[in-house]
């Protein structure tokens, strides 16, 4: 008799284990990477092009990402995902033991391996649906968020425990290593195929209408459209502040205090993903979202970017990437809970798509506002030095924390409009119902 495949809250917490091993390994491999490149070209601008690089392919080809996950097996999505991340990694690899490795070789392997995320976010996101109670959908998603934050506690001090012995090729060997292990995982683990719905069988068709359809059950629900609109503002506030240039230029190129304040975010991201996971959050999980938008908002970007010094930056990164859990995990559960699991992969994708949608623009926007107005203007003498270098000083830096001050008081704003000016989204708990309870919802204005 064939021994019985893991199922369940074991069976995700097996996929949930594969993917932490592997993500850790990949977070020391960018950590690397990351420092590689800035002190390769000094350019806050070169960054943001590599953040952009990774954001291609999701905006060009989620929607139909999406509509495949609903449509093929979710946990082969999956494995490709992981192969061509593995295949990404290889390359890079190849190029850095013959010494041919150079920044656009960079821009390549990021497009490639964010063609993997744009498949794998979505068929991860809808296989817990299906592995999961729903009870507990918020507690798995504090989970996945530990996957997205524990491994940036131990990479900066993997990746350099490690360089020292075997280098940047040891360890990308051992990424390459780990995708295998999650593939594997993937390979002995059961996940159901979603049970059919009245709306799912309503949207099939062929491939880029089923792409579509996940727009149009989301503009159908005005409430549910909300939330990502909301998103999309707070991440394009949040991604005119750079990290990697702002501490750099801060600490005089230390990678070692970056490496910290990585780590600090990273921990208070693990903790905040263990105390969601063991308390469940508020009981509506819109107060889940706007608490913890408004924190991270407050700690990770405003005083984060008035800080000078460790003392200063480890608390504000720690606090708010904490904070911010509570708002991921609820945000999570609440689209599990209102959209059909045979729907999830292409609502997920069209959820993610609108939210994400202004996210290529901030990096590169970003890094030349810092490269040539920021930076530049607020250690001269200027008019924005003198009105902001009391507070921020005028030294390298100070142009970049400037942003990050402006990005957390735009931030915070937001969340405040969003809570006292749009009840459909302050009400979305109650307005659009969980999708296994028969009632049509209060604010569906037209049939999907």
């Amino acid at each position: 008799m064939a021994a019985k495949r893991p199922e369940g809250m074991v069976g995700f917490t097996f996929v949930w284990a594969g993917q932490l091993v592997s993500v850790l390994a990949s977070s020391a491999t960018n950590f690397a990477l990351t420092i590689w490149a800035y002190q390769t070209t000094g350019s806050a601008t070169a960054l943001g092009v590599l953040s952009t690089s990774f954001l291609i392919p999701f905006l060009v080809l989620s929607p139909i990402a999406g509509a495949m996950v609903d449509r093929y097996n979710r946990k082969l999505m999956m494995m490709v995902s992981d192969l061509a991340a593995a295949i990404a990694t290889i390359a890079v690899l190849i190029l850095h033991t013959t010494g041919g490795l150079a920044i656009w070789h960079l821009y390549v392997t990021t497009i490639l391996v964010g063609l993997g995320n744009t498949f794998q976010w979505p068929a991860y996101s809808a296989a817990i649906s299906t592995m999961v109670p729903k009870a507990h959908y918020q507690r798995a998603s504090g989970m996945m968020g530990l996957v997205d934050s524990g491994p940036g506690v131990l990479a900066p001090l993997l990746a350099g425990a490690l360089y020292p012995f075997v280098g940047l090729t040891g360890i990308l060997v051992l990424d390459i290593a780990t995708f295998l292990f999650a593939i594997g995982v993937l390979l002995v683990v059961h996940i159901p195929t979603p049970p059919p719905s009245a709306e799912g069988a309503a949207s099939r068709g062929h491939l880029l209408r089923e792409a579509v359809y996940g727009f149009r059950f989301i503009w159908a629900r005005k409430s549910l459209l909300g939330l990502p609109l909301f998103f999309s503002a707070l991440n394009f506030a949040a991604g005119m502040g750079l990290v990697v240039p702002f501490i750099l230029a801060r600490t005089g190129g230390q990678s070692t205090s970056l490496g910290a304040v990585m780590s600090a975010g990273a921990l208070g991201g693990v903790a905040g993903g263990l105390i969601v996971s063991a308390w469940g959050g508020f009981r509506r999980k819109m107060t889940n979202i706007f608490v913890g938008e408004f924190l991270f908002g407050f700690f990770f970007l405003f005083l984060f970017g008035l800080g000078r010094g460790m003392v200063f930056w480890i608390p504000t990164a720690a606090f708010g990437a904490c904070a911010v859990c509570l708002s991921n995990s609820a945000a999570q559960a609440i689209w599990q809970a209102k959209v059909p699991p045979d729907l999830q992969g292409r609502v997920f994708a069209a959820r993610r798509l609108i939210a994400f949608s202004l996210l290529p623009l901030t990096p590169v926007m970003a890094g030349a506002l810092a490269d040539y107005v920021t930076e530049p203007a607020m250690t001269s003498d200027t008019w924005l030095s003198h009105a902001f270098g009391w507070m921020l000083g005028t030294t390298p830096g100070s142009g970049l924390g400037l942003q990050y001050v402006l990005a957390g008081a735009a931030y915070c704003l937001i969340c405040l409009l969003a809570f006292f000016f749009v009840p459909a989204l302050r009400h979305l708990d109650e307005r659009v119902p969980d999708h296994d309870v028969a009632r049509p919802p209060e604010d569906l204005e037209t049939s999907p």
